[in-house]
């Protein structure tokens, strides 16, 4: 073998060798929510998870809910921590568009993001399905906050963010979070479940007439009662208890109407809770960062300096 060839081999070897690392510490960031064959609610079946990546990535029939973890670096970490729930409607979640690409942002901002990928309501492989996505988010933050010293963040400073029905799962555990809806199955369910603030963007909050009805069909079917429909009203299940919030929405959104944030912070108000709203006069449903609009693209910057105000 000539020297050439000796070089280019070790070249090679290197480079295998660096994907493999890195693989195995991309892989580190990603942590089921639950123990195998702990899954509260989950029942076996042929159901598959389905990835399909075309603008976006669309993540729908989860079976195995996780959080994926990106970390800032440690100069610029200031501790705090957001939970990620991106939108879909309850049927598939949009899970670059409204998670991993808020989890880079916040990055930036120093903050720790982590995107959860949480089970959508599923007639096939759940059982009473409705509290399956509140169960995972309860899980979710109590995970987090038993690895917070893994993670270099302070248990105090977690927040959550959520977008359209993702607002809706957020707006929930923001409003439920002291409620049992599963058995405890280890130390990490001694944990809290309530956020220390949350965001929410162009959100489904009520259940009532202002409504995504694709959301509620989804998640408690077009013929549930009233009792269960006010029971996913998040406006009517507001006290003084629920975390600071952040709320974003545009006046001309067509899917989830601006009536939703309205009815949350005319609720918070009423309750004495910290609340700031942002409403555009355009730029329609779904629109994530909303980098190319000159209308949307700061709401990132006002929702950072409201967490700063928070500190």
């Amino acid at each position: 073998m000539n020297s050439i060839n000796y070089i280019d081999m070790k070249i090679k070897l290197l480079l295998l060798l660096l994907l493999i690392v890195n693989g195995i510490f991309a892989q580190d960031t990603i942590m089921p929510l639950w123990p195998k064959n702990k899954i509260p609610n989950h029942v076996l079946s042929t159901e598959k998870e389905i990835h399909e990546q075309n603008e976006i990535l669309r993540i729908s029939k989860v079976q195995e809910p996780t959080i994926a973890v990106y970390l800032p670096s440690k100069q610029n970490a200031t501790g705090e921590a957001v939970l990620i729930f991106p939108g879909g409607g309850y049927g598939i979640l949009a899970y670059d568009w409204e998670g991993t690409d808020i989890a880079k942002f916040l990055n930036s901002k120093g903050i720790a993001g982590i995107v959860v990928k949480y089970r959508l309501p599923s007639d096939v492989s759940q059982t009473n399905k409705k509290y399956v996505p509140l169960i995972d988010a309860q899980r979710a933050i109590r995970l987090v906050r038993n690895k917070a010293d893994k993670f270099n963040l302070r248990s105090d400073k977690i927040g959550i963010i959520g977008f359209s029905a993702g607002g809706h799962l957020a707006s929930t555990l923001g409003t439920h979070f002291n409620e049992k809806v599963y058995e405890p199955i280890d130390t990490v369910d001694n944990e809290s479940a309530r956020p220390d603030f949350m965001a929410l963007g162009y959100p489904v909050i009520s259940f009532g007439p202002d409504t995504h009805s694709g959301s509620k069909k989804n998640l408690i079917g077009e013929n549930a009662s009233l009792e269960l429909s006010d029971y996913f009203s998040n406006e009517k299940q507001v006290t003084e208890k629920t975390p600071p919030t952040f709320l974003l929405h545009t006046t001309d959104d067509t899917v989830v109407p601006v009536e939703n944030s309205l009815l949350f912070y005319q609720a918070l108000k009423e309750k004495n809770v910290l609340v700031t709203m942002h409403i555009y006069p355009k730029g329609g449903h779904g629109f994530g960062l909303g980098l190319h609009d000159n209308h949307l693209k700061d709401w990132g910057d006002q929702m950072m300096d409201w967490i700063i105000s928070l500190r």
